[in-house]
């Protein structure tokens, strides 16, 4: 580096003066090829997969173009039945995620329902359960004549039967409304923390009540953020494998997860391709049409200052919506795990819980006998820690380089940064093993094509969270390193990374947990010799093991109970809560 000198007489110190950044070096900015790197590496994990799912549908056998493949695919009545099915399930999800979440959400921020903080965290617990696990708990709660509700009501009445059967479309929507209605709650809760109250207060003025308030004033307010939320549910009820797989199957309800899995099992590609590419647009369009909705804010205000937020006064109401909240947090947390920690003690799930059926067999063949069980716990938590590293790693220089014009065409990367957002697990899976398992690569089956397609499956999140990290930085405390002689890579890891180190630890554990709890891509990735604890829980459950079943999941809850409280010790309470 060549310095300026600056000094009177001959004798006087010198004082060296860095030149600017831009005069400093004619050479090459090697910096520049990790960008380009890392830019090559997302191209390789989002686009390829997505263009080989595409050219899988319309291939034939001897690389020539055709049609045929969407012709077979929706060519029997069966076909488009599951598609209507999926369309159905994923409405009535929504509508039922709606009048669970929005009470919710509502009597939490605006009112001064007792156990505020309580409703909360059942909330979050219903999101952090498995849905695939609360299947299962719901499977012994209210499997057919079988299940504890059924029985209690045949001890009841001296009914021959029961009257509950969980292997039906509303059991089915039943259990997906219970695990998604966390998004509509987030949704609407965000929202409300941005109306004042300053409308409703006009409006109890000129004697409308409470609830009249919240029907005639708040809820128009709101309306943008519950559609988004709704919309985003159905995306997601549609792309789940667990719960249908679960139920859907017995109920001989045929969606499209489930019709998917069984041409993948035939080992028929090409035709799993060509039906899950409509999906995919469907997914897209939707995805557009969510965006739009919230981008409109859903209210204006008008006004000088800011303003305030006052909690309603239910009075005696308070009491009658925290039994509402209370009833809410019963059925989709402590009743599904309940049954599940009773079936982890005893010697037959169905005896009850008499003293002489408890027993820690399972416990002891879970951890000690079987030889698949701890291993796919310890590949669990490696393939999701090694997943949320590297979605991190690759999120954080997407958006380094978006957010500082590094490259051109970086809009271009933080569109592939959020495309798996649309992607629907399954399909993703379906286009990574098109891509990938066959030769020269031959990935089938092995630790890194999960690990790859964790870490693309969960890239959104962490763009999300990078992107909102970098934007804290001014640039200008970057720039101070460089015309101080520093490059930029030490104005990275001097400057940027230290700055950014509580938010990443957020984001990793905002990944960690689902990517340990991911089935719908994992089942279709893993292998004999390298699955996973989802995978291993799917088993069982196909295998009516549901004893060793709830030993398994429990630890798996158990893990993901230790990695949030982590998150709320370093990050904060509200860091799973809030809206990404």
């Amino acid at each position: 580096m060549t310095d300026t000198t600056i000094g009177q007489d001959r004798g006087q110190a010198s004082i060296q003066v860095p030149r600017p950044a831009a005069e400093q070096s004619r050479t090459f900015d090697w910096t520049l090829l990790v960008w380009l790197l890392f830019a090559a590496i997302l191209v390789l994990i989002v686009v390829n997969p997505i263009l080989r799912l595409v050219w899988e549908s319309v291939a034939t056998e001897d690389g020539g173009l055709t049609l045929d493949n969407y012709v077979k695919a929706y060519s029997r009545t069966r076909y488009w039945q599951a598609l209507i099915n999926t369309v159905v399930m994923g409405l009535g999800t929504a509508a039922l995620a709606a009048v669970l979440a929005v009470p919710l959400a509502w009597a939490c921020v605006r009112t001064d329902m007792p156990g505020r903080g309580f409703v909360r965290l059942s909330v979050l617990a219903a999101f952090i359960i498995p849905p695939y696990l609360s299947a299962v708990g719901w499977v012994l709660l209210a499997g057919p004549n079988s299940g504890w509700l059924n029985k209690v009501w045949m001890a009841l009445t001296g009914a021959p039967h029961g009257i509950f059967n969980i292997y039906s479309l509303a059991g089915l929507i039943t259990i997906m409304g219970l695990h998604l209605f966390f998004f509509i709650f987030v949704f609407t809760s965000s929202a409300l923390e941005l109306v004042s109250s300053e409308m409703e207060d006009a409006a109890n003025v000129l004697g409308a009540g409470p609830v009249k308030t919240a029907f005639k004033i708040t809820l128009p307010l709101i309306t943008p953020a519950i559609i988004g939320g709704l919309i985003i549910i159905f995306l997601q009820s549609i792309a789940l494998f667990g719960v249908p797989a679960i139920i859907a199957i017995p109920a001989r309800y045929p969606v499209v997860t489930t019709q998917l899995t069984e041409f993948f099992s035939n080992n028929r590609v090409d035709l799993a391709a060509a039906y899950a590419l409509p999906l995919l647009l469907i997914t897209m369009s939707l995805l557009g049409l969510q965006r739009w909705m919230l981008a409109r804010k859903g209210f204006t205000v008008v006004g000088g200052k800011g303003g305030e937020r006052r909690l309603v006064k239910l009075g005696a109401w308070r009491w009658v919506m925290f039994g509402y909240a209370l009833l809410v947090s019963v059925l989709a947390v402590f009743m599904p795990l309940t049954v599940l920690i009773q079936a982890a003690f005893s010697k037959a799930w169905g005896r009850g819980f008499a003293f002489d059926n408890l027993t820690l067999s399972h416990v002891n063949f879970i951890l000690f006998e079987h030889q698949g069980a701890v291993p796919a716990l310890v590949r669990s938590i490696l393939y999701a820690g090694t997943a949320a590293f590297a979605a991190l790693a690759l999120a954080l220089v997407i958006a380094y380089i978006v957010k500082r014009n590094l490259l051109k065409g970086g809009q271009v990367l933080a569109f592939l940064c959020m495309a798996p957002f649309v992607i629907p697990g399954i399909i993703l899976a379906i286009g990574f093993y098109a891509a990938y398992a066959p030769p020269p690569l031959a990935l089938a089956g092995t630790a890194l094509i999960i690990i790859v397609a964790f870490t693309t499956r969960l890239l959104p999140i962490a763009y999300q969270n990078s992107v909102a990290g970098l934007s804290s930085i001014h640039v200008e405390m970057e720039e101070a390193v460089r015309i101080l002689g520093g490059g930029r890579w030490l104005a990275v890891r001097r400057v940027v990374a230290p700055l950014l180190k509580r938010s990443l630890v957020g984001a990793w554990i905002l990944i960690f947990v689902p990517a340990c709890q991911e089935l719908s891509t994992a089942i279709f990735l893993s292998g004999p010799k390298n699955r996973v604890l989802s995978v291993l829980i799917f088993d069982f459950s196909e295998e009516g093991k549901f004893e060793q079943l709830a030993v398994l999941g429990g630890l798996l809850l158990i893990i993901t109970v230790i990695i949030v409280a982590i998150g709320f010790r370093i990050v904060g309470r509200d860091f799973m809560l809030r809206r990404q």
